[in-house]
C-alpha cells in the first residue's frame, strides 16, 4: 500500500510534495466529504481515509492519523450543536469513554513500543479494510439493528448493559486507533443495540460527543509517531466546512434510501480495493 521508494512504510509522507492544484483537490475533496457528512450524519472518516490513501498516496498510518485529526476537528462544532439541544446522553458517553480512551491509549502505547514495522503497515491496512466492510454492513441494515436491539432488551439488565457499553468503547477504540474507522456508524450501531429505546437525534448527539474525545486522543497518539500531514490536513478542512453546512441543508431535499445506497457502495468499493 505504500509509495514505492518509501523507506519506511510507516514513515510520515513529506509535506513539500503539495503543489497549488494538489492544494486545489484537497480542498475540493474536504468539500465533498464534508456534504456527505453533513447529509448522512456518517462516512466522513470512513471515505476519508481511503481518500488520503488513493487519490494523495499516502502511507496508511499517515492516512490514518490524518483522518483522526479531521474527524475530531469537523465533528467538534456537530458536539456543540448536540449539547446544545440537549441531544447527548451523558451517562452513556462516560460509559464508551471508559472503555474507549484506555483502549486507544494502550494500541497507540503498543506500536510505540513495537516500532514501527511492516507488520503493523499490513495490519493497519488490513484493520481499515474491514472496518469500511463493517461500517457498510451497518449503515445497510439500520432497521435491523434496531429490531435486535429491541429483542436485546429483556436479556440485559441495567449492570449488564453497562459493562457491555464500556466493553463497546473498548472494541472502538482499538478498532479507531487502527483505522480511523469506527466512531461513526459502527459506534451508533452499537449504542441502538443497547439502548434501542434511545431517540435517534439522542443516538446521533451521544454518538458525536463519544467520537470527538476518541478520535483526539487517537489522533494526538498517531501524531506523537509522526503519523500526521498537517499541510494536508489544513487543507482539507478548509472545504469541509462549507461542505458539512451544505450537506445538512441538502438532507431535507435528499431521499435518505438513495443517499444510504451511495454511500454504502463507496463502502464496500473502498473496503475490498484497501484489502486487496
Amino acid at each position: 500500500m505504500h509509495r514505492p521508494g518509501s523507506r519506511n512504510p510507516l514513515s510520515a509522507a513529506p509535506a513539500h510534495h503539495h503543489t497549488l492544484p494538489m492544494d486545489w483537490i484537497a480542498i475540493i475533496s474536504g468539500f465533498g466529504i464534508g456534504a456527505i457528512v453533513g447529509m448522512t450524519g456518517v462516512g466522513g472518516g470512513s471515505l476519508m481515509t481511503p481518500l488520503l490513501i488513493g487519490v494523495f498516496k499516502l502511507n496508511p498510518a499517515v492516512a490514518i492519523g490524518t483522518d483522526l485529526w479531521f474527524a475530531a476537528l469537523t465533528k467538534v462544532g456537530g458536539s456543540v450543536a448536540h449539547h446544545r439541544h440537549g441531544h447527548v446522553d451523558y451517562r452513556i458517553t462516560g460509559l464508551l469513554l471508559a472503555g474507549s480512551l484506555p483502549a486507544a491509549l494502550a494500541t497507540v502505547a503498543l506500536m510505540h513500543f513495537t516500532g514501527i514495522t511492516k507488520g503493523w503497515a499490513s495490519a493497519l491496512t488490513f484493520s481499515l479494510g474491514i472496518a469500511l466492510l463493517l461500517t457498510a454492513v451497518t449503515v445497510a441494515y439500520k432497521q435491523l439493528w434496531h429490531a435486535l436491539g429491541l429483542r436485546l432488551e429483556r436479556w440485559l439488565p441495567e449492570r449488564r448493559r453497562n459493562a457491555l457499553t464500556v466493553a463497546s468503547g473498548a472494541l472502538l477504540g482499538v478498532l479507531v486507533s487502527l483505522s480511523s474507522i469506527g466512531a461513526g456508524a459502527i459506534g451508533a450501531t452499537l449504542i441502538l443495540l443497547l439502548y434501542p429505546r434511545l431517540p435517534a437525534q439522542r443516538l446521533v448527539g451521544t454518538d458525536i460527543a463519544h467520537a470527538v474525545p476518541l478520535t483526539l486522543v487517537a489522533g494526538i497518539g498517531h501524531a506523537t509517531l509522526g503519523h500526521v500531514d498537517w499541510a494536508l490536513l489544513a487543507a482539507l478542512l478548509v472545504g469541509s466546512l462549507p461542505g458539512i453546512w451544505l450537506g445538512a441543508r441538502l438532507t431535507r431535499s435528499m431521499p435518505e434510501r438513495l443517499v444510504r445506497t451511495l454511500l454504502c457502495l463507496s463502502l464496500v468499493t473502498a473496503g475490498l480495493k484497501v484489502i486487496h
